[in-house]
């Protein structure tokens, strides 16, 4: 078991990196701001995250086995489908996740 000063003095170091990690965006937004990258990070990043998550997601869906991925397939098309007709990543979210659980449930 370690000593209590070990586990304080860790404590610490936790506290310090957390702490140092949430406030630097605030500390370096002012160099950050006009930075081309940032700008072109900003412009791409969103994208590519959304698109890592699809393929994460419908990596391991049984497309040989019914129901041959459709409730995957169908809530994808809808959430794209509200996002295009909204623009409220909320909405597209919400409804698509509980599109694929209906789908799911039912046919499954």
């Amino acid at each position: 078991m370690p000593s209590t000063g070990y586990v304080l003095a860790a404590l610490a170091v936790f506290l310090v990196v957390t702490f140092t990690l949430r406030a630097a965006p605030f500390l370096l937004i002012d160099r950050l701001r006009g930075s081309a990258a940032v700008a072109w990070l900003g412009a791409r990043m969103p994208v590519g995250i959304m698109v890592i998550l699809v393929v994460y997601t419908l990596r391991e869906t049984p497309f040989t086995a019914a129901p041959h991925g459709a409730p995957e397939l169908v809530a994808l098309a809808v959430t794209v489908g509200l996002h295009l007709w909204r623009r409220n990543a909320l909405l597209s979210i919400v409804g698509g996740t509980a599109l694929y659980v209906a789908l799911t449930a039912l046919l499954t």
